[in-house]
């Protein structure tokens, strides 16, 4: 999110007023949006609309609505989709807004920063005890382990944000003063908050906990998990699935050394030689519709599974995501190695 107050101009500035203010913009983006006295967005205006107007015959004392453009780009409650997301983002749009109902700006974004503007609350768990990369989490917690200059949990976070999502839930449990601290050190305008478990609960307990979620869809993942998914694509498959829940997998392959008899009875109807075998194990992360965390229990260990189990016995409908990239579960020293070497030659994502 950017901050736009530097690129707020009232509409009873002069065009030379509104030059000196895009003359002192920082960002590079020479673009100011024009309000009235009660901040409803009137216009857009860029070097070039000025310039265009000087040529055409404006003066310097013109008021600036002169030259401003009224036909301007934004999202509202009523105006907003990943599809139109997409648009603006290959348009290369800067400088976005958010409006209210009435027309009043809410927030600026610049979606040549941004990968996509996900409506989604996060939750990611951060309250395991990572018994097997000991000795390195009896000092710390597992998700404050560092891969390369960045821990393992900030990893995730500052890819989450990069699709737009500004609410997180952090539920903690080992080492709970740690991971508090250092989410309160975090400056950014994104919100963020720890949970504290009683006691340990799960990958889905801890969820019952929280209170206040602002989106109807929830993004649940593992902390430890280092991972370059698509979560735009995740969540238009969600969306175009109409799913109930939706989870990321990650394929898993199995190869027999052997050639497998095909059988029918005891007869041997043929063979297949040294054949392989590919499934979809469970990624660690979700989306959840928000009206179904009813069905997770208070006070108890509940884990997604449970909760994947228990909507596919009540009829909701629950999908797979693929994970296209790379993804690792950090869960032994030997994945935190492999971690710690990818990092090293990670590529700019798309």
């Amino acid at each position: 999110m950017t901050d736009y107050n530097a690129h707020i101009i009232h509409d009873t500035a002069t065009i030379r007023e509104a030059m000196i203010v895009i003359n002192e913009l920082k960002d590079g983006v020479l673009t100011l949006l024009v309000t009235d006295n009660n901040g409803i967005l009137q216009g857009s205006v860029t070097d070039g609309d000025i310039r265009r107007g000087l040529i055409a015959g404006k003066t310097l004392q013109d008021n600036v609505k002169t030259v401003m453009n009224r036909s301007f780009h934004a999202f509202s409650n009523r105006h907003f989709s990943i599809d139109l997301v997409r648009e603006y983002r290959k348009r290369r749009y800067a400088l976005v807004p958010y409006l209210n109902d009435d027309g009043s700006i809410v927030r600026l974004y610049d979606l040549r920063k941004k990968k996509s503007l996900l409506p989604l609350d996060a939750v990611l768990m951060a309250g395991g005890r990572g018994e097997r990369l000991r000795p390195l989490t009896d000092t710390c917690p597992k998700p404050l382990l560092r891969i390369g200059n960045k821990c393992i949990i900030d990893h995730n976070v500052d890819r989450l944000m990069e699709f737009g999502i500004e609410n997180f839930y952090i539920t903690v449990n080992y080492k709970a003063e740690l991971l508090k601290a250092h989410f309160a050190d975090r400056k950014e305008e994104s919100k963020f908050r720890c949970i504290e478990e009683p006691k340990p609960m799960g990958t889905f307990g801890s969820i019952q906990l929280i209170d206040g979620f602002e989106h109807d869809t929830i993004l649940v993942m593992n902390s430890d998990l280092f991972t370059n998914i698509n979560f735009e694509d995740l969540y238009a498959e969600f969306l175009k699935e109409d799913a109930d829940m939706a989870v990321a997998t990650v394929p898993y392959s199995v190869n027999v050394p052997y050639a497998i008899m095909q059988l029918s009875g005891n007869r041997i109807t043929g063979f297949e030689e040294k054949p392989n075998y590919t499934y979809y194990a469970n990624a660690g992360i979700y989306l959840i519709r928000k009206s179904l965390l009813k069905w997770i229990p208070n006070n108890e260990f509940f884990h997604a599974t449970d909760m994947m189990q228990l909507l596919i016995e009540k009829g909701y409908k629950v999908v797979r995501f693929p994970i296209m990239g790379y993804w690792l579960d950090i869960g032994k020293p030997d994945d935190f190695k492999k971690a710690q070497e990818l990092i090293k030659h990670k590529k700019e994502e798309l």
